[in-house]
């Protein structure tokens, strides 16, 4: 596939690896190498259905997340500008099994390095498999944290923290945001989070409109977030 000269460029800068490949190498990636444009709320894909390969986020923002049996979904975490996404080519690698799904949460531009030429890259050349352990090694450490805030951190702690987190990727006290993203964000109930709420705004540190959160004490949800 032809690249142009603006996603070539934003391929050998993405790849911490590009200047250790050989020639032969970097054509193989030059000229299999998918860029896709993907829309805000579009479902990418599960990882035991479709596998997709190494993604590399270009623009825009992705939440990565899996989803019980009882169907409540769950973030692991978020991918933005300059990210690369290493559970997208998962089926390729031994002993990963669960399935993880990815979902826009604006527009999105990203180049895709299909699984094969990735395992290919991955079996033949030392720096992309030091690359790829990096990755995974980082991408389970964050996996890690999730679980450990799910099963010993309060929910009025984690919530907290969330708000604060989403405020600092909106730029913004004002979170256009609905109660129910914040479920699926938190692998919670609705309900729960309702509750949880309007308590936080009973405290003044929250004030709740429709679809709409604003964070009016971030001193009082900080020392929470402790």
């Amino acid at each position: 596939m032809d690249l142009t000269n603006e996603n070539t460029a934003y391929l050998k800068k993405a790849l911490p690896f590009w200047n250790q490949l050989t020639e032969e190498q970097k054509i193989m990636i030059q000229n299999h190498v998918i860029p896709r444009t993907y829309y805000r709320g579009e479902s990418m894909h599960g990882t035991s259905q479709h596998c997709a390969g190494l993604l590399l986020l270009r623009r825009g923002q992705l939440r990565v997340y899996i989803i019980s049996e009882s169907g409540k979904e769950i973030t692991l975490y978020r991918l933005f500008d300059g990210d690369v996404c290493i559970f997208s080519a998962s089926c390729m690698m031994k002993n990963i099994n669960f399935e993880v799904y990815l979902e826009t949460e604006q527009e999105t531009d990203i180049l895709l390095i299909p699984t094969k030429i990735y395992h290919q890259l991955n079996q033949t050349n030392i720096a992309v498999s030091d690359f790829t352990n990096q990755l995974m090694a980082s991408r389970f450490s964050d996996v890690m944290w999730v679980m450990e805030q799910v099963l010993f951190t309060s929910f009025d702690k984690r919530l907290a923290t969330f708000l604060l987190e989403q405020s600092a990727i909106d730029g913004s006290n004002r979170l256009n945001i609905t109660h129910e993203t914040i479920a699926k964000h938190m692998g919670s109930a609705r309900e729960v989070v309702t509750r949880m709420l309007k308590y936080f705004q009973s405290e003044n540190m929250v004030s709740l409109t429709r679809g709409e959160i604003t964070l009016t004490d971030r001193k009082k949800l900080q020392n929470l977030a402790k």
